[in-house]
C-alpha cells in the first residue's frame, strides 16, 4: 500500500467519466499521465520513492484504461490531451507533468494549450510526437495484443531489464483489460504520431527525457535524434539497468532526478525546499568573500574542476578549495556580467583583471548534482597568453597542496 494513501481523495471532473486520485498538498501539482496499456497506478512506487513534502500529486486513467476501460471513444492523441488538460484546468494551480512512453506525447500537446500553468515537464521513455514509424507487419504484433495475457508479459519482459514479480503480473492483468479496438488505436497514437510532431515543439519550457539505459524499444538514437532537438533547454539521463518502465523498475534512481530538477524551477523550487543556494550565488558569493569555507560550502565532495588553466582536471572537494581560494586571489578585479540557467546548469560569463592590470575573460559551467551542490565546474579563459601565465602561477601558489603537474610549466 502506498504510504500516502491514507491522504488520497478522488474527484471527477464535472460531466464526464474523468475521474483523477489527489493526494498530498502543496501549491505545485504533479500530474502523471501512463503509457501504453498501463494505468494511474503504475506510478505509486515513484510517487512514493519521490516523498516531497509541498507538492500534490495527481493521477488518472486515459480513456480505454485502467477504470476507464468502458469509455467510448475516439481514443486518438488530441482525445488523451483534452482530458489532461480538463483534470489540470480543475486543479488551479501550476502543474509539472509526468508522463511515460505514449503518455509524453499526450502531455506535450497539453503543455503547448495550457501555457504558463505547465512549469515543465519530466518525459520517461518518450516517444517522438511524429511516432514512432514501425513497418506495419511490426506495428500489427502490437495491435495484436488486446486480449492476450501471455502476449503481453512476453513484450513486457522483452522491454523491460528488471520488471517481473507481482508488478509484472498486476501490469499484464492491467493491459489484457484494455479492449482489443482500444489497443489497436493506441497503437495508431504512438506509431503513427501528431502532425506537430514535424516540428520544434510547441512547449518552450524547462524539459527533463530520461529512459532506462536498457529499453530496447525507446532507444539513445531515438532520443537524440527524435525528441531532444526538438526542446530548447532539455536535459536528459539514462538509469542503468532499467528499460522501457524505469520508473517501475527503478524508481528511486529515477526520483533522485526528477527531484534535482524540480529544484532549477521558479514556482517548483520553494516547495522542493532544497537544502543549497542557487549554483550561481553560491559561486558569487565565494569569490566575493575569497575564504576556503565558502567554497567548500558550494561543493559536492566528489566535485571535478576543470579549466583551460590546468593541464589535469582537479578532483575532490579539499583540491578543488584550495585552488579555487587561490585562484580568486590573484585576481585583482572580477565582475560577472551575465548568467544563464539551464537545467542543473548555470553559465556564467565573467570579465577579471590581474598581474598589474592584464585583462582576463572567461566562461563558468558549474553543474549541480541531485543534493543541490556543485558536482563539476569548468572554466574557460582568455587570451591564451594570461591563462598560461594565470596557470605558472597558480602552480607556484599551490606547491605542497597540489600535485604540480596539474598546470601549465614555465617551459
Amino acid at each position: 500500500m502506498s504510504r500516502t494513501s491514507s491522504l488520497s481523495r478522488t474527484e471527477r471532473v464535472a460531466e464526464s467519466d474523468i475521474r483523477f486520485k489527489r493526494r498530498g498538498a502543496g501549491d505545485t501539482a504533479l500530474v502523471f499521465v501512463h503509457g501504453f496499456l498501463d494505468d494511474q497506478y503504475v506510478w505509486d512506487g515513484l510517487i512514493d520513492a519521490l516523498a516531497l513534502p509541498g507538492f500534490e500529486y495527481v493521477q488518472l486513467d486515459l480513456a480505454g484504461s485502467g477504470d476507464r476501460t468502458s469509455s467510448s471513444g475516439p481514443f486518438d492523441l488530441d482525445r488523451f490531451a483534452r482530458d489532461v488538460g480538463a483534470v489540470i484546468d480543475a486543479l488551479d494551480k501550476p502543474v509539472v507533468l509526468v508522463a511515460q512512453s505514449m503518455g509524453t506525447l499526450v502531455v506535450e500537446l497539453v503543455a503547448a494549450g495550457h501555457g504558463d500553468r505547465i512549469q515543465g515537464l519530466v518525459l520517461l521513455s518518450p516517444v517522438p510526437l511524429a511516432g514512432v514509424g514501425l513497418p506495419d507487419e511490426v506495428a500489427q504484433q502490437f495491435r495484436s495484443l488486446g486480449g492476450q495475457p501471455e502476449q503481453q508479459r512476453a513484450v513486457r519482459q522483452q522491454l523491460s531489464a528488471s520488471l517481473a514479480g507481482a508488478e509484472l503480473d498486476r501490469l499484464v492483468v492491467v493491459g489484457t483489460r484494455v479492449p482489443a479496438d482500444v489497443v489497436r488505436d493506441m497503437v495508431a497514437c504512438w506509431n503513427e504520431g501528431h502532425p506537430r510532431g514535424g516540428g520544434a515543439s510547441l512547449f518552450r519550457g524547462p524539459v527533463l527525457v530520461g529512459r532506462g539505459a536498457d529499453d530496447g524499444f525507446v532507444t539513445d538514437d531515438m532520443v537524440t535524434t527524435g525528441v531532444l532537438p526538438r526542446f530548447e533547454w532539455p536535459e536528459s539521463f539514462a538509469v542503468p539497468e532499467a528499460g522501457h518502465w524505469a520508473h517501475v523498475e527503478a524508481p528511486a534512481a529515477v526520483a533522485d532526478h526528477i527531484r534535482a530538477f524540480l529544484a532549477t524551477l521558479p514556482a517548483a523550487a520553494s516547495a522542493a525546499a532544497q537544502p543549497s543556494e542557487a549554483a550561481g550565488s553560491g559561486w558569487r558569493g565565494a569569490f566575493a568573500s575569497k575564504t576556503a569555507e565558502d567554497f567548500a560550502a558550494a561543493f559536492s565532495e566528489d566535485i571535478v574542476l576543470e579549466a583551460s588553466v590546468l593541464a589535469v582536471p582537479i578532483e575532490g572537494r579539499d583540491q578543488v578549495k584550495a585552488t579555487m581560494t587561490q585562484a580568486s586571489r590573484i585576481y585583482e578585479s572580477l565582475e560577472f556580467v551575465r548568467e544563464a540557467t539551464a537545467g542543473l546548469r548555470t553559465y556564467l560569463e565573467w570579465e577579471a583583471t590581474a598581474f598589474g592590470g592584464l585583462q582576463i575573460f572567461g566562461v563558468t559551467v558549474l553543474t549541480k548534482g541531485t543534493d543541490g551542490r556543485i558536482n563539476h565546474v569548468a572554466i574557460h579563459h582568455r587570451p591564451l597568453g594570461a591563462a598560461l601565465k594565470f596557470s605558472v602561477e597558480m602552480r607556484e601558489r599551490l606547491y605542497g597542496t597540489v600535485d604540480p603537474s596539474h598546470f601549465h610549466s614555465v617551459d
